[in-house]
């Protein structure tokens, strides 16, 4: 497991390809730069997969239950061709995240983890929004750590990021790593994440990496507007960052932003920083061991 690592964060502009091979070639580019950046982790972010959609004409792209069921249906496929990129690239990728139909027909959104081996691991958002609600997302799960060449690596799917315990569960569970997904309509959803994303960082002496999607898509009921950055954040500690941001990059253009991650110096804070949030998290009225509901899965 190595001390230091760099990771990339895609500011993916959702677009309207008009063929599935279109699609496929930007996803080839668009891993290809991230890979230029020198990173060994690249992130992309919420609902990405649904730009699929887009290819398969205004039947299927116009309603969104057809969409979700035909995206759904080429997940397979998604992930095949992420997992072919990660090992030519060799590089790690978190999938932009999708619908996948569970054996009840229910939909649930979930994110793929693959590896340069070829390893797959899936987490499915745990807390539904609103609109997902309406849209007729179903809650998934369990929560998982992902146990890689890399380190510990855990995801929280965009609004799962906004709740504590659940980053809580993934730290005790070994997670140092924490990718965060998104996809946010307006700026303030944006924010809402970036607060999340910040705040789990502080409490557990973790890295979080934000992901989000950019652009404007009216061809889509699901994702025809987005705003956002990519950030990656870790605690504000004098010699690692005085405000917790390595990494921001521009809002709404359709870039990857990279840093490196200093894992063992965030290990070390724990113990010997100036506050020890991880450590003193038990001393708050209520606290409890959290690490029972989390699977733990070794990725090759």
């Amino acid at each position: 497991m190595p001390d230091k690592i760099t990771i990339a964060a895609a500011q993916y502009p959702i677009g309207q390809p008009a063929t599935l091979a279109e699609w496929e070639a930007k996803i080839r580019a668009w891993v290809a730069e991230g890979a230029k950046t020198g990173a060994e982790l690249l992130v992309f972010p919420e609902y990405a997969a649904i730009e699929e959609a887009a290819c398969l004409g205004p039947d299927v792209y116009g309603s969104l239950p057809v969409t979700l069921e035909r995206v759904a249906e080429l997940a397979g496929q998604r992930v095949a061709l992420h997992a072919e990129l990660a090992q030519k690239h060799n590089v790690h990728i978190l999938v932009g995240s999708g619908p996948v139909k569970k054996n009840d027909g229910r939909f649930v959104n979930a994110a793929q983890l693959v590896t340069p081996r070829g390893s797959i691991g899936e987490q499915q958002k745990i807390i539904m929004t609103p609109f997902e609600h309406d849209w007729g997302i179903s809650a998934g799960g369990p929560l998982r750590v992902f146990e890689t060449g890399l380190g510990k690596i855990a995801v929280l799917i965009c609004y799962d990021s906004e709740f504590p315990l659940l980053a809580r569960a993934l730290a005790e569970g070994g997670a140092e790593i924490l990718l965060v997904p998104s996809c946010t309509e307006r700026v303030s959803g944006y924010h809402r994440v970036r607060t999340g994303a910040k705040a789990r960082a502080l409490e557990n002496t973790v890295v979080t990496v934000q992901s989000p999607t950019i652009g404007e898509a009216p061809w889509s009921p699901a994702v025809d507007f987005n705003a956002g950055a990519a950030g990656i954040y870790v605690p504000s500690e004098q010699g690692v960052s005085d405000d917790g941001v390595l990494a921001e990059g521009t809002m709404n253009r359709a870039e990857w932003v990279s840093a490196a991650v200093d894992l063992a110096r965030l290990r070390r804070l724990r113990t010997t920083g100036e506050m020890r949030n991880f450590s003193d998290w038990r001393l708050q009225p209520g606290a409890a061991p959290l690490a029972g509901p989390v699977e733990v899965i070794a990725l090759g």
